[in-house]
């Protein structure tokens, strides 16, 4: 394990900031920009908004997960696949912060908390080398995918635009957990998976209404 340079962790504290601050920005085109506004009810605005404000919250996580495991990696192909990655998490967060706009609603008020959380467990995978940490990245992908699938389903029928955010989101988050695959993951300890999804049911279930 290579100790980390005091002036990577500094750039990702200032990442950090930016992220947590709300300037993000997106390489690529919103997939729902061409996408008319469907009337929604009251509920169904509150509703969405919730779904897509813990999608909000996951790419905050992303963001944090990328750039805590990457100090830690000594195997360029593995940081530049991180890196790659990060820039597509950063679309997403881009998009999930617009269309809470859109909704009229906001971002989680405890976003810096869940990026410090998330830095902390990415810092820990990378610490156990790329296999594991390659390995962690599998995992969290494949349960952010079913997450996302069941979002499809429960955000209101004729909300095409946030649908059309979250289904990109899925194909990217499928693509980063293949090309983590590809460049060695280990699959990790059965333990590890259930305290994964133990983790990512609070910070869903808190972050729909906060």
């Amino acid at each position: 394990m290579s100790i980390p340079s005091i002036d990577k962790l500094i750039g990702n504290f200032d990442r950090g900031l930016r992220v947590v601050s709300g300037h993000a920005r997106a390489s690529r085109p919103n997939p729902a920009a061409s996408i008319v506004e469907a009337s929604l009810s009251e509920a169904e605005q509150k509703h969405a908004a919730g779904l897509m404000r813990v999608n909000h919250v996951g790419e905050i996580c992303a963001q944090a997960l990328y750039d805590s495991q990457s100090v830690f990696s000594r195997d360029q192909k593995v940081r530049a696949q991180f890196k790659h990655s990060g820039i597509e998490e950063e679309d997403h967060l881009a998009w999930t912060a617009e269309r809470l706009q859109q909704l009229n609603s906001h971002t989680s008020l405890l976003n810096p908390l869940w990026y410090v959380g998330a830095y902390a467990c990415g810092l820990a995978a990378g610490a156990c080398g790329d296999a594991i940490s390659l390995g962690f990245v599998v995992e969290t992908e494949k349960q952010v995918e079913a997450h996302l699938e069941s979002h499809l389903e429960k955000l209101p029928v004729q909300d095409a635009k946030s649908k059309a955010i979250v289904d990109q989101m899925r194909i990217d988050e499928i693509n980063h957990g293949d090309a983590a695959n590809k460049l060695g993951a280990q699959e990790l300890p059965t333990p590890v998976k259930f305290i994964m999804k133990a983790m990512a049911k609070v910070m869903t279930s808190t972050a729909y209404h906060i």
